[in-house]
């Protein structure tokens, strides 16, 4: 009876231990098949990291063109910043030093840009918003000298019988 009653313990012991040793087997299976540790985890950590060094990449290139634009920017501004008074003064001078040059080179005058009302006021064409009016009116007039010389070389070789040599440099 003894014998009977220890082979039942013993069986009763392996059922135990197999009944648990498959629980444990087919609960550790279906837990990695549901949460796969290895590969995908990964393959996400590697997404995860490509996308912040894209945004990065992203915003790096975002800063340095507003960085390059707004140097771009300035250069029109000048040092003042309040907007394109520089380049409309430009603009300005060029255009009416290159009318008046030509028109004094048709009528046979001397050069002279100083001569004109426009070099002498130098405000035409200015707005308060284009910043300070004194370095409005020294572009303007550099504009202007470069316009004029510019008409008048224009016109001033093309005189029937008058000499063209009325510039004040020697060429």
């Amino acid at each position: 009876m003894k014998k009977a009653y220890s082979s039942k313990r013993i069986g009763g012991y392996l059922l135990a231990f197999f009944l648990l040793f498959g629980i444990i087997t087919v609960a550790s299976s279906s837990a990695q098949a549901q949460y796969p540790w290895g590969y995908e985890q990964d393959r996400q950590s590697n997404r995860d990291r490509d996308y912040r060094r894209d945004r990065d990449r992203q915003s790096d290139r975002d800063r340095d063109y507003r960085r390059d634009r707004d140097r771009r920017d300035d250069r029109y501004r000048g040092r003042n910043g309040y907007g394109y008074g520089d380049e409309n003064a430009r603009q300005q001078g060029y255009s009416y030093g290159m009318n008046v040059g030509a028109a004094d080179a048709q009528r046979g005058q001397n050069y002279d840009p100083q001569r004109s009302h426009y070099w002498r006021d130098a405000t035409y064409g200015y707005n308060s918003s284009y910043g300070n009016r004194g370095q409005y009116k020294q572009v303007f007039r550099s504009a202007f000298e470069q316009g004029y010389r510019d008409g008048y070389g224009r016109y001033g070789n093309n005189r029937r019988g008058r000499s063209s040599n009325r510039f004040p440099w020697p060429w």
